[in-house]
């Protein structure tokens, strides 16, 4: 399969997507589906964004290594999913919206809310 690249420096972009993997998170509160979805609604407020429906918390992983709860919350302009990882403590943060946000708000409250240790940002605009 061929991946071509197109740049459009006359366009604005779609959206945005920010990537989140945050170390060392507090074991109770990556483990608790109330604390999770209370998550949502505090990042949404913060960046503005209008939440579509209830937002689901699911456990699952039969596999000790990937154990843990997985989240998805649609948003009137996209979508926030995430997984929390029981073996390490950890949670991977997707955001991705067509309504532009600051990714460095979005990191520091997510960080601060599940008291990692540190916090991987990777951030990407989307055209």
């Amino acid at each position: 399969m061929e991946t071509r690249a197109t740049a459009r420096q006359d366009a604005s972009p779609w959206g945005l997507l920010t990537s989140l993997d945050l170390y060392g998170c507090n074991p109770e509160t990556i483990r608790d589906p109330e604390r999770i979805k209370q998550y949502v609604v505090g990042l949404c407020d913060l960046i503005g964004m209008k939440r579509f429906g209830e937002c689901q918390v699911v456990h699952f992983g039969k596999d000790e290594r990937v154990e843990g709860y997985s989240m998805v919350q649609f948003i009137e302009t996209s979508l926030i999913s995430g997984h929390f990882s029981n073996f390490s403590n950890s949670a991977y943060i997707d955001v991705f919206s067509c309504t532009i946000y600051d990714p460095d708000v979005l990191a520091r409250f997510t960080q601060d809310y599940f008291e990692a240790d540190s916090v991987n940002l990777h951030s990407l605009q989307r055209y």
